[in-house]
């Protein structure tokens, strides 16, 4: 078996790269690794490599043999055995992006902004309750995702506990098991909840339900759970790591504060600058094969083989930003990949913008003396979630 540097990359500090990520990045675009199932796997770091590729069609998320198809991780969502139909897998994803926008549309985020600005008071009010010290991931950054997108979906608020648990169970990176229990119970839950009428009146579940086209309950079932998934955990973890970089970065806080106007430049480079290490994928942990032979910057990639595109160490590109690892809502260079690109473009970007503004648009001023009670380096990734992500964030104020 040939020596490959195994994922994931053990990263020793939580705002800067995982040492042999970096090692990676300094030879070149391209990498061939070994993921966390001990498949080989081609890792694109290289941001214009990694741009080009979400531009096109040369990858899929299907494989022609499922079944032996190399995996990334033990998840049953995302990172286990390709789940899509290799042969309609483009009017599938079609299909979807369509569904999704009924949820995602500019009116509909409209919409929700004023329930929006009160889920986030609430919680804050939470937060100034429990009192310091506090876990912000725990009573903010999970918490805020969960409900925005249980309220899109249409699922009551007394099951969120319940969904939580369903989620945490799909991201399990090393257990099957434990990942693909956990995608049927939900997907369980969901379709039933459609099915006997009880999801709440509007949400995407029942939407579904009444459609004209005809969608039976599993296939709302795992509609429902990509979704959930998908606007709920990749959320928290920006929202968790745009905290830590605000509060270990007290001139750019101070400078949203007096010009509230530069939030929004504050979203983007938090975006951008994000998680710095890759857990147990590259980028957004979705693993993609090459439909045929390809050419990535010199290297030869065969049909079927794994590829993964990482949007976050494309992000920290030296290449193509100055000074890649600093935190600068000022800087010029601020466009990013965290979204992908293309055709390829995550239609769920907009709402993850605005849970992000509207969140922060309110902490900054309510909390002006916020600040880390635990030294940066104490803090922790989840290396067992195909998402990654902070494990705690304790704050103090």
């Amino acid at each position: 078996m040939t020596d490959l540097p195994s994922m994931p990359f053990e990263q020793k500090h939580p705002l800067e790269p995982a040492p042999v990520l970096q090692a990676l990045q300094e030879q070149g675009p391209v990498h061939r690794v070994r993921t966390l199932t001990g498949d080989e796997a081609w890792l694109v770091t290289g941001y214009e490599q990694v741009k080009a590729l979400y531009s096109g069609d040369r990858l899929a998320r299907a494989h022609p043999r499922p079944s032996r198809a190399p995996r990334l991780t033990a998840s049953a969502l995302f990172g286990g055995r390709p789940r899509e139909n290799y042969l309609s897998e483009d009017a599938d994803r079609a299909w979807f992006r369509e569904v999704l926008h009924t949820i995602v549309s500019p009116a509909r985020l409209r919409e929700l902004r004023a329930s929006l600005d009160e889920l986030v008071t609430r919680l804050l009010d939470e937060l100034e309750a429990a009192g310091p010290p506090a876990d912000f991931v725990d009573l903010v950054a999970v918490p805020l995702p969960t409900m925005v997108i249980c309220r899109l979906l249409g699922v009551p608020e007394k099951d969120l506990d319940k969904c939580r648990r369903f989620t945490e169970a799909i991201a399990d990176a090393r257990d099957e098991q434990r990942s693909a229990a956990g995608l049927a119970a939900l997907v369980a839950y969901l379709g039933k909840l459609a099915a006997r009428g009880r999801a709440e009146p509007g949400g995407l579940l029942m939407r579904l339900r009444e459609a004209p086209f005809g969608v039976d309950d599993n296939v709302i079932g795992h509609i429902g759970a990509s979704l959930m998934f998908t606007g709920h955990h990749t959320t928290v973890v920006a929202i968790g790591y745009m905290a830590l970089h605000l509060l270990t970065n007290p001139d750019q806080r101070d400078a949203v504060a007096a010009d509230p106007d530069k939030l929004t430049a504050a979203v983007e480079e938090a975006l951008r600058v994000g998680n710095v290490g890759v857990n147990t994928g590259g980028g957004n942990g979705i693993p993609t094969y090459a439909r045929s032979e390809l050419d990535i910057a010199g290297t030869r990639v065969r049909p079927g083989e794994l590829v993964l595109l990482d949007t976050g160490a494309a992000n920290h590109d030296r290449t193509v930003y100055a000074d890649a690892y600093r935190f600068d809502i000022d800087r010029s260079d601020a466009a990013h990949l965290t979204f992908g690109h293309g055709r390829h473009y995550c239609p769920g970007a907009p709402l993850a913008r605005l849970e992000m503004q509207a969140l922060f648009a309110q902490l900054i001023p309510r909390f002006p003396a916020m600040r880390l009670a635990a030294e940066v380096a104490e803090l922790r990734s989840h290396h067992d979630q195909i998402t990654g992500g902070l494990v705690a964030l304790p704050v103090t104020w």
